[in-house]
């Protein structure tokens, strides 16, 4: 099982995010991949379940929202998401709406877009 990350930690990470970002700088690796588990951990903790799975590659990856789980192959409900769209949309800096039709954001199956309603994440 992944190492939980703290909410500093957590917070410390997404500060760097938004710094780079609002210096027009890519975030360093490491303060990415943090600030998107950590997220991801956010989402977990607000809808547990196994119905959805989120997918941030290469980050994380976890499964959401009660329901009937599955156990093999490929679940029928994904959301798989860039690790840049999912901090913005998770942050709350954007929507679901505008995100929807973009290459970075795919939705398949008929639960996955029932995690519009959980996001944003922190104000």
């Amino acid at each position: 099982m992944a190492r939980k990350i703290t909410t500093d930690d957590g917070r410390a990470a997404l500060a760097a995010v938004d710094d780079a970002a609002a210096a027009g700088a890519q975030p360093a690796r490491a303060d990415l991949g943090t600030a998107v588990r950590y997220l991801l951990q956010l989402l977990a903790e607000k809808a547990p379940g196994t119905s959805v799975e989120v997918r941030v590659p290469p980050f994380g990856a976890v499964q959401v929202v009660e329901g009937p789980r599955h156990t093999r192959g490929t679940p029928p409900n994904v959301v798989e998401i860039s690790p840049a769209l999912w901090v913005s949309l998770a942050t709350g800096k954007s929507s679901w709406a505008d995100a929807v039709d973009t290459p970075d954001l795919g939705a398949s199956g008929i639960r996955a877009s029932e995690i519009a309603a959980l996001l944003p994440l922190r104000p």
